[in-house]
């Protein structure tokens, strides 16, 4: 799992291979399920799948930890190696055909479905409370950043105050 998430650049269709491996194991797991109409037992479909396992798929979970990465390597500083690499610019001429999808793409992209569309993820990624919250959507995609930040302030200890 840890390869997934911190390697390079997923190549095409590995997190649809992802899914598709995840259900083959689940299918393993709970098995073959007997139709009430036919009473001929058939595979489950994925949303029987989904509806018996709760947990996050792993595409969210690959996403969720994508952006915590990025958000931890975005709070490094510009002199760090690993900084230079996520934003820099390769220098040189590029190889002909389409510009192949960088980590910042995929950090972009994956923002845009927790509806962050503002371009200057850096800056955000420097308030740890709200990035935290949008790595929290990240995993759920049903809860919205907000909600999230609103959850995690409702759940923290009230501050006491020493005198």
């Amino acid at each position: 799992m840890a390869g997934l998430c911190e390697g390079g650049n997923e190549p095409p269709g590995s997190l649809k291979a992802s899914k598709v491996f995840e259900n083959k194991v689940l299918r393993k797991i709970f098995g073959a399920k007997r139709d009430e109409v036919t009473g001929e037992w058939r595979k489950l479909h994925n949303t029987e799948l989904h509806a018996l396992y709760s947990s996050p798929d792993i595409i969210r979970n690959i996403k969720s930890r994508r952006l915590r990465w990025a958000g931890h390597v975005a709070r490094m500083g510009e002199s760090r190696n690993a900084y230079r690499v996520l934003v820099g610019r390769p220098e040189g001429k590029r190889p002909l055909g389409r510009p192949r999808r960088r980590w910042e793409d995929n950090i972009k992209m994956d923002l845009r479905e927790v509806e962050y569309d503002d371009r200057d993820w850096i800056n955000l990624a420097q308030d740890r409370d709200r990035w935290r919250a949008y790595v929290r959507a990240a995993m759920n995609l049903r809860i919205t950043p907000q909600a999230a930040s609103r959850t995690y302030w409702l759940s923290r200890p009230a501050s006491v105050e020493c005198s």
